[in-house]
């Protein structure tokens, strides 16, 4: 509960992974304590108006025999000032406990603003989205990801109102994909399997198991049925597993063996395991990805492969910002294809082929790429240029001296 209210208000925005749970489980020990206090003052605070009302009645029951025109008794006067002062003192106890608690709730308020950041525009280029072109690209990149969410009215508007002009037809393949998984995660296979033998040879060329383990979903699905739909497995089988003989032979083999357990069910039998929801799970998320690689896309939406991406990045960014101003350190953070320290976004996340030079042990990039030397070695071009002199150098790793025109430009 208390993760959900702190997104709500905004106070997770420096969450990560590590950091951000510890933060989370301290602040969730602090509430639980909170709440105890809350608990023990409502019912203490309960039990003083109760006992107050309770006084206060009875002085009512006593002054009720009082005729109108008759004074107090001096034992009668008294009686009233003491029920009086204890419900002040009751009152001024309960009203200071009140003041305690919300001391304590204005404490915990802070604790959070100490734990999480709200403020992380030092982590941000403001002006890189000025760009026209950037900002049509942003709205595709939605557009993309409401189609992939089924949300078709949502991304066409949108695409009206920015003008944005989608390279294929989105709706009906997100479409079409989005039925197809609904379907399987109800176990209906008749989409998929009408999919996968549209695509057949597309899958092939990719050497995608898809086709075959839809069709295994259907075999196991008719035995699973009984006796009765014995006949229709075989036929089945005949039919659609000659195809996959040389690739699966083995796997068929076991699918052949689940007939002798039939009568006595499949779930109790050593292929019990055939009949899994994991297989079910497998499937799907097979489908997915060999789809999305015939289509073209990836697998998540890039727009959320981007927020989490950041959402994983910002604290170690935060880190370093609030390292820089405590040493003040100039301005470091000027390099426009690059970041001040190096972020592990996890093998997930990793698109593209990397070479950090063993020599500057920084990343290369398009102004300073990877350059092979003579003898075999790689090293960053900056590194290069260090190492020259004259017309001659002196590879890092072996005595082989070469010429640094001889080095030569490598792309992974």
């Amino acid at each position: 509960m208390l993760f959900v209210l702190l997104i709500m208000s905004g106070k997770l925005d420096s969450f990560s992974p590590s950091s951000g749970m510890e933060a989370c489980l301290s602040l969730e020990r602090e509430l639980d304590k909170l709440l105890v206090r809350f608990e023990g003052v409502k019912d203490q605070g309960l039990g003083l108006l109760d006992n107050v009302i309770k006084d206060i009645k009875g002085l009512q029951e006593q002054l009720s025999t009082v005729p109108e025109d008759q004074l107090l008794t001096k034992d009668q006067a008294e009686v009233v000032k003491e029920t009086m002062c204890k419900a002040k003192t009751s009152l001024a106890k309960f009203a200071g406990d009140h003041r305690e608690l919300h001391s304590a709730l204005s404490k915990y308020g802070k604790l959070i603003d100490r734990n999480f950041v709200a403020d992380y525009a030092a982590t941000s280029r403001p002006n890189i989205f000025n760009n026209p072109d950037k900002v049509n690209l942003i709205n595709k990149i939605i557009c993309q990801h409401y189609h992939r969410q089924g949300m078709h009215d949502v991304a066409e508007a949108l695409a009206e109102e920015t003008d944005v002009q989608c390279e294929f037809t989105e709706k009906e393949s997100f479409g079409e994909l989005n039925h197809i998984l609904d379907c399987l995660r109800n176990k209906d296979l008749e989409p998929a399997l009408a999919w996968a033998t549209a695509h057949s040879q597309a899958l092939d060329n990719i050497s995608s198991t898809l086709e075959f383990k839809l069709h295994r979903l259907k075999y196991i699905e008719l035995l699973s049925k009984g006796t009765h739909y014995q006949t229709d497995a075989i036929t089945y089988a005949r039919n659609h597993f000659r195809k996959f003989v040389k690739q699966h032979e083995k796997d068929i083999q076991v699918l052949m063996g689940m007939l002798l357990y039939i009568p006595n069910g499949i779930g109790t039998s050593p292929y019990s395991c055939l009949v899994s929801e994991e297989l079910w799970v497998d499937t799907y998320e097979l489908f997915t990805r060999d789809a999305c690689q015939l289509m073209g896309i990836t697998v998540h939406s890039p727009l959320a492969i981007c927020l989490n991406a950041g959402c994983a990045a910002i604290p170690a960014l935060l880190n370093i910002k609030q390292v820089m101003m405590q040493r003040q350190v100039g301005p470091m953070w000027n390099g426009k294809d690059e970041l001040p320290i190096e972020i592990d976004l996890g093998p997930d996340s990793r698109y593209h082929s990397m070479f950090a030079c063993p020599i500057l042990r920084q990343q290369s990039t398009k102004g300073n790429p990877p350059m092979r030397l003579v003898c075999g070695h790689v090293i960053s071009r900056d590194a290069l240029s260090k190492l020259c002199n004259g017309n001659k150098m002196k590879c890092p790793y072996c005595p082989v001296e070469q010429s640094p025109g001889d080095a030569r430009f490598v792309i992974f």
